[in-house]
């Protein structure tokens, strides 16, 4: 027993017997207890017994239940051999009943097959009286009888009899359709005026017609076309009016015919669409004829005319598709065969397809030819498109238009440029020059006039007039910026010498620059509208990026053109600056009055620019006149003779008040404050003459170390300069000169004047030694390089990048980029 079990009886017996007194009560509960026990093996053994006897009853079930199924199996078995029996039976008794069914079921198709052929040899022999008598009405009835009867005896085709029917039924449709052409091709010829049943007849023979194979109306309404245009042929394949200028009365000729004989023409059933077939046969027709015209012209055609005849032939095509249903088709040029595959494919009109393709496949270039080749042309609507089916022919005879429209454009435009005030109307937004909103609205005219006549080849050759149209203007504007001088000396330098810009010629270049940038603009929006409107297969070869180089060249050009004028305006101050007596300066007062020359200068003009710039175009104005004035005003300080202790202190303070007026441009301009990379572009600069001044103000026995220190990129030739600005003999500099040799400074230069007075007179910055690389650089290309190092804009992408990467691009202004984009 587990522990918990005998912790249980301990239990109970604790319970039973709790006190000692209470073990009395031992013996009767082991009395009851052994009754109980007595009476449950009593129960068990009374289970087991039934248990024993229901084993045997079971065994006893299975076995009857086995034989039971036995009896089953037996019992159907004989059941399926009497069902055998049985079918055998009925099978012997209906052998004779199908043999019966079978005879009958023959001798009824016999008869009824002796009745079809009696009935069809019949109806052959009154159709073939119906056609003796030209009966159309009754015989297209009993054609489609006829017609019927013979679809039963098709499993009969080896039968000499139904042979026989069938090929008298085909001689007599022969006969018929030789009457029905016969009784059409005297139609028009004024027998329908001669004889009063003449149109009744024809309308029942087109009953016939339908009633026949689909090939004979075909070839009936092939016939009939051809017939009614054999007089047009004839007519305008004269000398004098097949002449382009009678080429309206082709169309005028065909209208005439088809309102006159339109009550005639009632005679066929609309499924037929004869008006509308005849169309397309004229348009080839005609197509076909004004291309051979124009080839034959010995000169180029008058434009006037040629023009007149396409607006003709595109009126005409118009109103052919509307009223045959293709109205909202769009004008494909070239498209001579504009249909679409339908079940009702029409061997008539393929016919006609295939004959005057033939005539037409040495001019056809539209690419549409042959995914229309297969088109389906007898129904109206169906996808044939009447639009440029003609008017395509002309295409390629349309250069004389364009050089017109060429030759008219550059007039207006040379008409406009004379006629520019280069100012802008008081109260004007765009401060934009009106020339060019008048040259962009020529040409949107000359697109308009261009677009309603051809979407084709014709209207991407207009749109490169348009391109040398808008490079010229870019030309001409290019032409207006201020120049500078002209000599030896500009010419070597590229920079066309100094520029002297007055307050409008400074006007007069923002104007430009505006004028550019909408000029760039709009020859984009140009670009994609002309891309919308002309044929796909040329939309992908509309660009104006060149057009937007232009005007980008311009505005590149226009600003720099503007820095270098202002730049010029500093001429006299750096001037003064020289003539300052720096080393007899007693004391330190304010700001000198070359500062304030240059104050008044940025003054005056700054407000003015930041009005008329651009926020993006300001900045990089900014940019460059702060690269360059920089450097200029360090170069400016090594012209001075001598600078006295004084007088470096009292250039230091010009210097801090000079980088306080570039600091303060942006908002004398009316522009967002500068940013925090101009601040430092602007110190950075500034920072440079600070450094020298500090070191002229050094001691004589520390000024190497502190020119190697503030100065690290210095050269041995600018260091002597700076000894010379202290004032030091030439016996006193050599020693001091030896010992900042041996500190392995900076590539010797032998002497910096040439360079310092080159600077001066047409603002190309000095050269110095880049500690980095062997030799020499120019100062301007490492500003710029510098710019770029600290994120200003131009660096950036866009406009501003190419500005910049033109500047820095450009060290030999002879070849320069904007010498070989406007030279002449």
């Amino acid at each position: 027993m587990a522990a918990a079990d005998k912790q249980s009886a301990l239990d109970y017996i604790n319970q039973m017997f709790p006190t000692e007194a209470s073990l009395s009560g031992v013996e009767p509960l082991m009395q009851k207890i052994h009754s109980e026990v007595r009476k449950v093996d009593a129960e068990i053994l009374t289970a087991v017994r039934q248990q024993s006897n229901s084993g045997t009853k079971a065994r006893e079930n299975l076995a009857s239940a086995t034989h039971a199924v036995q009896e089953l199996i037996f019992k159907i078995q004989e059941i399926k051999t009497k069902a055998e029996q049985s079918e055998t039976m009925v099978q012997e008794i209906c052998r004779d009943i199908k043999k019966l069914d079978f005879a009958k079921k023959h001798i009824t198709t016999t008869i009824t097959a002796l009745h079809r052929l009696t009935m069809l040899v019949s109806a052959v022999e009154q159709l073939q009286v119906m056609a003796s008598k030209r009966q159309y009405k009754e015989a297209a009835a009993q054609l489609e009888a006829v017609n019927q009867l013979c679809s039963h005896f098709d499993a009969f085709r080896d039968n000499p009899k139904i042979t026989e029917l069938k090929d008298r039924f085909k001689s007599i449709k022969r006969i018929l359709k030789s009457h029905v052409f016969s009784d059409f091709s005297s139609l028009g010829t004024g027998k329908e005026t001669e004889e009063a049943n003449y149109l009744q007849q024809l309308s029942d023979a087109c009953l016939l017609v339908d009633a026949l194979e689909p090939s004979v109306r075909e070839d009936s309404v092939k016939n009939f076309c051809s017939r009614e245009l054999t007089s047009y042929q004839q007519i305008f394949e004269g000398a004098e009016l097949a002449k382009l200028d009678k080429t309206e009365r082709r169309y005028a000729w065909i209208k005439r015919r088809l309102r006159t004989n339109e009550e005639i023409w009632k005679i066929f059933p609309p499924s037929w669409h004869v008006p509308y077939l005849l169309c397309i046969q004229f348009c080839k027709l005609t197509r076909t004829q004004l291309e051979e015209t124009l080839s034959n012209l010995n000169e180029k055609p008058d434009v006037g005319t040629l023009l007149l005849a396409l607006q003709r032939t595109l009126e005409f095509e118009e109103e052919l598709a509307e009223k045959f249903g293709a109205g909202n088709g769009s004008r494909e040029s070239g498209n001579d065969v504009g249909e679409s595959n339908t079940e009702n494919s029409n061997q008539a009109v393929s016919d006609i397809r295939k004959k005057y393709e033939k005539k037409l496949a040495a001019n056809r270039t539209n690419e549409n030819e042959e995914q229309n080749e297969h088109k389906d042309l007898s129904v109206p609507g169906a996808g044939f498109n009447f639009r440029g089916i003609i008017s395509s022919c002309f295409e390629p005879y349309l250069m004389v238009y364009v050089e017109l429209e060429e030759k008219t454009l550059m007039e207006h435009l040379e008409k406009l440029v004379q006629e520019e005030t280069w100012d802008v109307e008081d109260g004007s937004q765009t401060n934009i020059l009106s020339s060019s909103i008048q040259v962009f609205l020529i040409i949107r005219r000359s697109l308009k006039r261009c677009s309603a006549l051809t979407k084709s080849q014709t209207l991407f050759n207009l749109f490169k007039v348009f391109e040398r149209i808008l490079k010229a203007y870019a030309t001409k504007l290019f032409g207006r910026l201020p120049k500078g001088g002209t000599g030896i000396v500009a010419a070597a330098t590229g920079m066309d010498g100094q520029i002297k810009t007055s307050d409008r010629d400074e006007r007069l270049i923002c104007y430009i620059v505006n004028t550019a940038e909408y000029c760039q603009k709009t020859s984009g929006e140009l670009a994609e509208n002309v891309s919308k409107i002309v044929d796909p297969q040329f939309a992908d070869k509309i660009d104006m990026s060149e057009v937007q180089d232009e005007f980008s060249a311009v505005i590149t050009k226009a600003l720099i053109t503007l820095v270098h004028g202002i730049e010029t305006k500093f001429d006299t101050e750096m001037v003064a600056m020289t003539r300052v007596p720096w080393g007899t300066l007693e004391s330190v007062g304010d700001q000198s009055a070359y500062v304030n020359g240059i104050n008044t200068i940025l003054t005056a003009s700054i407000p003015v620019l930041g009005s008329l710039l651009s926020a993006i175009y300001f900045q990089f104005f900014l940019d460059k006149l702060a690269s360059n004035l920089g450097p200029r005003f360090f170069l400016n300080i090594f012209k001075c003779k001598h600078i006295s202790e004084t007088g470096a202190q009292q250039m230091l303070l010009d210097t801090q008040a000079v980088k306080t007026i570039l600091l303060d441009i942006p908002s004398l301009g009316k522009q967002k404050p500068a940013d925090a990379g101009y601040s430092k572009f602007v110190s950075s600069e500034m920072s440079k003459a600070e450094a020298l001044l500090k070191v002229i103000l050094s001691p004589v026995d520390s000024v190497a170390d502190t020119y190697s220190a503030l100065l690290p990129e210095g050269t041995p030739s600018e260091f002597q300069r700076i000894l010379d600005l202290k004032g030091l003999k030439k016996a006193d500099q050599q020693s001091i000169l030896d010992d900042y040799n041996k500190r392995g400074a900076g590539t010797y230069q032998p002497d910096i004047k040439p360079v310092v007075q080159a600077a001066a007179t047409t603002t190309v910055a000095p050269v110095v030694a880049n500690p980095s690389t062997p030799g020499i650089i120019p100062l301007k290309e490492d500003i710029v390089a510098r710019a770029a190092a600290l994120g200003r804009g131009a660096a950036t992408t866009g406009i501003r990048r190419f500005l910049a990467l033109t500047e820095s691009s450009n060290r030999d202004r002879k070849d320069g980029t904007f010498r070989k984009l406007f030279s002449g």
